[in-house]
């Protein structure tokens, strides 16, 4: 179960990690989402939300390591992807590269809350 438990989070972690390429600028960002981020200030924050989904994607690849992780780090990873849903349902769905995330994000929320199942019963 431990293996299963880790290749859960390594799967969330690489999705996490998929956008961080877009620190990089705007012309990565729109090969990302598919939006022209030539507005200096729409670039700046999508560029730190992927520098944020580093984080994230970082924590889930401690988590693998480190046990005492694993609860926190799939929380966040779940806050993100499921928040991400929830404002995407909210505003009418997401098309288009949109719903290749939001694709993902139902992809790595289920491997996410696997992963705290699995790790429940390794626990005892």
């Amino acid at each position: 179960m431990k293996i299963a438990t880790a290749l859960l989070l390594a799967l969330a972690a690489l999705i996490n990690l998929a956008p961080v390429s877009g620190v990089l600028g705007a012309e990565r960002l729109r090969a990302l989402y598919g939006v022209d981020a030539t507005d200096p200030q729409l670039a700046i924050l999508l560029r730190h939300r992927a520098l944020l989904f580093g984080i994230v994607g970082g924590l889930l690849l401690a988590a693998m390591l480190r046990l005492e992780l694993r609860t926190a780090a799939s929380v966040a990873g779940l806050v993100s992807m499921l928040g991400f849903i929830a404002i995407a349902w909210l505003e009418g769905g997401a098309s288009g590269p949109l719903a290749k995330i939001a694709l993902a994000d139902w992809v790595g929320s289920a491997a996410l809350v696997a992963s705290l199942v699995l790790s429940r019963f390794e626990r005892g």
